[in-house]
């Protein structure tokens, strides 16, 4: 009776291995500033020679505005690149085996320093605290103001242009480190919950993106909260956007940024039912170790949960030139470049021993 009893057990155990339905390969991804027009032929032979050696298969792209869009071109940067250099850029990503994912920042980042970009530069009246804050002292970065009854007409061409530039099925919006949203400066966004407007913006983003048959692609950080998780204002929120999660669309990817420690933060996107990567920069240590967290999710959680536990998007934050000349060795000058290019390194060649992961 027991014999025959573990037997079944035994039996049922296969049963159960069989039916466990493996997770989709694993996203080996990098995200890259834009070339200027000087670094196009450094940036096609990156995407030519170096990323399938590595084994990328996700390049994200960050243009923001330096495209020369034709609908408004009010607010491309002066050394923009053409449409002619986009597609050659879609061409080789092709060629290598590699999606393109082209971004431009929304909601936050509309500026660095004393410089603003494009959208705010050419249509000030988008801005959350326009007037306010001359040559962005006393701010982070500007955003715009999601309330602007004009502004998603022009956001979405400048999305929908660059998207059909590409040739690209995803869009990445960015929505990292926003800190200026329902301000008492805004006469629409004043007296708002932060965590509404928020939701909000992600919604309109997210729902234009879908009905041209794309993924919306997104950082996590303003979905965390801050003080619950021990992370603070950067890697999470301290200005009450987090409860915007629970009234997003779940099929939105989240790119899960943390680069001083491997936070257990993508089981929670994931567990929230969204697709999540985890997203390192310059410590290949914490790559590694967030790396590994990925792995032991996708090998022990449930099938929905192990399938939305994408993979890993290496980070860079250079210009692309810097980044590739220290990947080829070219610029030990530029340090957070070694380090990242060092981090890139040692990413690809664990995911490369995962063996068809």
């Amino acid at each position: 009776m027991i014999i025959r009893t573990l037997a079944a057990l035994g039996m049922l155990g296969c049963f159960a291995l069989a039916a466990h339905a493996a997770p989709p390969p694993l996203i080996r991804g990098l995200h890259l500033m834009a070339p200027t027009p000087e670094e196009m032929p450094l940036a096609l032979r990156f995407i030519q020679e170096a990323l399938p050696k590595e084994g990328v298969n996700v390049l994200v792209l960050e243009f923001d505005y330096h495209y020369q869009f034709t609908k408004h071109p009010e607010v491309a940067d002066p050394d923009a690149l053409s449409l002619d250099n986009v597609k050659q850029l879609a061409d080789a990503c092709r060629k290598a085996g590699v999606r393109l994912i082209p971004q431009i920042n929304c909601l936050g980042h509309q500026s660095w320093a004393k410089t603003t970009f494009g959208l705010l530069r050419s249509h000030p009246e988008f801005d959350e605290t326009e007037g306010k804050y001359p040559q962005n002292e006393g701010i982070y970065c500007r955003s715009y103001c999601p309330l602007h009854p004009g502004l998603h007409a022009v956001l979405f061409d400048l999305i929908d242009e660059l998207a059909d530039a590409t040739g690209a099925d995803a869009f990445h919006v960015g929505m990292d480190e926003v800190f200026l949203i329902g301000e008492n400066d805004c006469p629409r966004c004043q007296g708002k919950d932060k965590a509404a407007l928020f939701a909000g913006e992600v919604r309109a983003l997210h729902d234009h993106i879908a009905a041209t048959k794309r993924t919306m692609w997104m950082w996590g950080d303003r979905f965390l909260d801050g003080e619950t998780t021990g992370l603070g204002k950067w890697e999470a929120s301290q200005n009450h956007t987090f409860p915007a999660i629970e009234s997003v669309p779940r099929d939105i990817v989240i790119c899960d940024w943390h680069y001083e420690q491997a936070a257990p933060t993508p089981e929670h996107f994931a567990v929230e039912g969204f697709p999540v990567l985890a997203c390192p920069w310059r410590q290949p240590e914490v790559a590694l170790a967030q790396l590994t967290e990925i792995r032991g999710v996708r090998a022990h959680a449930t099938d929905e949960i192990a399938g939305r536990m994408q993979g890993m998007l290496a980070t860079t934050w250079t210009n692309l030139g810097q980044f590739v000349n220290a990947y080829f060795g070219q610029d030990p000058v530029n340090r957070q470049a070694v380090e990242a290019a060092s981090t890139f390194r040692a990413l690809m060649r664990e995911m490369r021993a995962g063996n068809g992961e």
